[in-house]
């Protein structure tokens, strides 16, 4: 890990929000995933990130990826665009794969 991870400004509470915004940044992301049950979120007061978990030493992020991607080189790219904004460890989950003609988030 780097020495230019920064926490966010705001505490904890807006870490999933800062992960959110630098997995989404990623290319090969097509956008974030909730898991089979939705099982895979950060509940915060009055709602929920859905596919940004925080565990005890990291982050778990589960993405659906853009058609066309490779899954490798994506899931480091993620777990890259997260330690810049968050230390700890990230484990990245690609729990589908968008349709080749869907191109919007």
């Amino acid at each position: 890990m780097s020495s230019d991870c920064a926490e966010p400004q705001g505490g904890s509470a807006q870490i999933a929000d800062v992960i959110t915004d630098a997995v989404l940044a990623t290319p090969g992301v097509h956008g974030l995933h909730a898991g089979a049950f939705g099982e895979v979120a950060t509940y915060l007061p009055g709602r929920r990130v859905a596919g940004v978990r925080t565990l005890n030493d990291g982050y778990d992020v589960h993405i659906v990826l853009a058609w066309g991607a490779t899954a490798m080189t994506t899931a480091q790219a993620v777990r890259t665009a997260v330690q810049r904004v968050a230390p700890g460890r990230v484990d990245v989950t690609i729990e589908d794969v968008a349709a080749a003609d869907d191109q919007g988030r």
